[in-house]
């Protein structure tokens, strides 16, 4: 397994940290005549979140609602922008089985549910900076 690859099937989201999460579907919605979905609370990860269908992918709209959390520590330090994109994949378990034998860090050991179905995190300095979400829909 240890050269067997994490196969996805294409990008499910990239999400974006804003500071107010009204304000920002308005803003997207207006400028490139999208639609949203509904604001939903993510309250595991200390958020509010909102998808933007565009084409065959979305936008993620991520507010953070908690202080302590990684996504607001993200706003604080970075402002708001891009926070990480999220891949499909098939069969999320087996994708983060050949992930483990590959060595790569991961922040989520086992799936949990996010707003694009079941997620896991890598971290980025497994991946060259890039926080990525393995998204299985």
């Amino acid at each position: 397994m240890p050269n067997e690859t994490c196969t996805v099937r294409h990008i499910n989201h990239t999400a974006i940290v804003v500071k107010d999460i009204n304000d920002s579907i308005s803003f997207y919605e207006d400028l490139f005549g999208v639609s949203s979905g509904p604001v939903e609370d993510i309250e595991d990860q200390g958020v509010k979140a909102c998808l933007i269908k565009i084409g065959g992918t979305q936008l993620e709209i991520i507010q953070p609602v908690q202080a302590d959390t990684g996504v607001a520590k993200f706003l604080e330090n970075r402002g708001e922008g891009l926070h990480h994109i999220g891949l499909e994949v098939e069969n999320i378990e087996n994708a983060l089985e050949i992930l483990k034998s590959r060595e790569v860090q991961l922040i989520d050991q086992k799936p949990r549910h996010g707003l694009s179905g079941t997620i896991a995190f890598l971290h980025p300095r497994a991946t060259k900076g890039v926080l990525i979400e393995l998204v299985q829909p």
